[in-house]
This record gives C-alpha cells, structure tokens and sequence, in this order.
C-alpha cells in the first residue's frame, strides 16, 4: 500500500494560472468608539463614551468573583437627578454578601439593565461586557464634572495593581 506523500508525487501538476491583479480593498473597523474602561477603589467600572456625555457602569470581574454567586441585583432609579460621586445607587446580593453599588463619577441615571433582574448570575458570567447580554448595570448622562471624575479614576493597569496588593 503507498503511503499518501507517494500518492500525491504521482499526481500531475496543473499549470500555473496567472490570475490578474487586484485592487487594494480598504477595510474599516466597526468596533465601538469608547476611551479606556476606568475603575474605583470599590470595584465598580466606567465606560465613558467618546464624546464624554454617556457611559456604562458596572461591577468589576474581581469583585463578581469576590462576591460570589450573584442571586439579586437592585438596579438604581430613573428618576432624572444627577448623582454624586460616592452616593450608593444600587444593590448586589450573593450567596455570601450584599454590597452597595455606590456611584463611581457624578451623573444621571438613563437605563437601569433590566436583564440582571431575572438573571442577577450574568454578572458572574461577564461582569464587565457592557453588550446589551452583557453584565452592566446602569448606563447614564455625564456631565462635565463627571467627566473630570472619570479622568482621574484608575485605568486597568493601576487597578490590576491595586487589587494585587
């Protein structure tokens, strides 16, 4: 029996085909325009869009897997006022603990991720996805001081080091 590398020698070979030259193709990206995901020193996270008017906060991956198996979610109200930096917002419950949400930036309360109300596990799954399956918990207005608050929380680098000590 002939092994298959001898099989293929005896194949004949086609002739070359000169195909003609193409053009160059320009391709575009369709990833979101965002700046750097940002984090506080309660573990919450900031996606600041690019124009500094919107974002979307959430819980950081370390504190989903601190927490432990998520089992309630209190989403934060709609209810049209601005939010200070620090004030608690919202509510996550687990097997092990309950913790505040506290508000990471000044701004105002737009959409609250329904979703996490009947599938509160999904921050455990993609804590930081902020996708509409994602595990974000509220996304709001920015102001410019809340756009000079988010400036000057930790990027991910500054945040990996801070939970690492």
């Amino acid at each position: 029996m002939a092994s298959i590398a001898c099989s293929l020698r005896a194949v004949v070979r086609p002739a070359v085909v000169r195909m003609a030259p193409r053009a160059a193709v320009r391709t575009f990206s369709t990833t979101r325009m965002s700046l750097v995901k940002k984090y506080t020193k309660d573990h919450e996270w900031v996606d600041l869009s690019a124009d500094r008017k919107s974002a979307t906060i959430g819980i950081s991956e370390y504190a989903a897997e601190q927490l432990g198996d998520v089992v309630y979610v209190e989403l934060p109200e709609t209810t049209g006022d601005f939010v200070d930096q620090g004030d608690a917002i919202g509510a996550v419950e687990s097997v092990k603990s309950a913790s505040d949400i506290n508000s990471p930036i000044r701004c105002r309360v737009a959409q609250g991720n329904t979703s996490l109300e009947e599938k509160p596990a999904t921050i455990n799954k993609v804590p930081e996805d902020d996708s509409n399956g994602g595990g974000w918990i509220f996304k709001v207005e920015v102001d410019e001081e809340g756009a000079k608050q988010y400036d000057e929380l930790m990027d991910a680098e500054s945040y990996k080091a801070f939970i690492s000590e």
